[in-house]
């Protein structure tokens, strides 16, 4: 994380992340790993700066609703077992899209508000998938 001063003389902060894309993210990049630094530390800051870029990739990654971060499976959801963390409305991810922070996926961090540090490995995760 490194501090900047611009011209009013406001101090900014901005951090500078590894990215890994994989898939569908991945073909839209065009590149599959580069450095990344954008205003701010948090997951939301990094994630706004690259959708500014990249507009398409928010839809593509991100359920606005519920319904749009599910698939339908064969598991009562009432009964399912352990302890299952999830991003509240509006902070999910498409079904088979994962963010992942550092190796661990962000629902079971601080969600979109998870803080990131230079050198943090931050992976797009949205794999091709094929049927019969």
């Amino acid at each position: 994380m490194s501090t900047t001063t611009d011209a009013a003389g406001e101090q900014a902060v901005t951090t500078t992340v590894d990215v890994k894309a994989t898939g569908h993210v991945r073909r839209e990049l065009g590149e599959h790993r580069f450095d990344y630094t954008f205003e701010g530390d948090t997951l939301r800051e990094f994630l706004d700066a690259l959708f500014a870029e990249h507009p398409e990739l928010k839809e593509m990654l991100v359920a606005e609703t519920e319904a749009e971060a599910s698939t339908e499976g064969w598991v009562d959801i009432d009964d399912l077992p352990g302890d299952w963390a999830k991003n509240p409305e509006g902070e999910q991810t498409r079904p088979y899209v994962r963010v992942v922070v550092n190796g661990t996926f962000n629902e079971h961090l601080d969600g979109f508000d998870t803080e990131l540090e230079d050198g943090d490995r931050v992976a797009l995760m949205f794999p091709f998938m094929f049927c019969c």
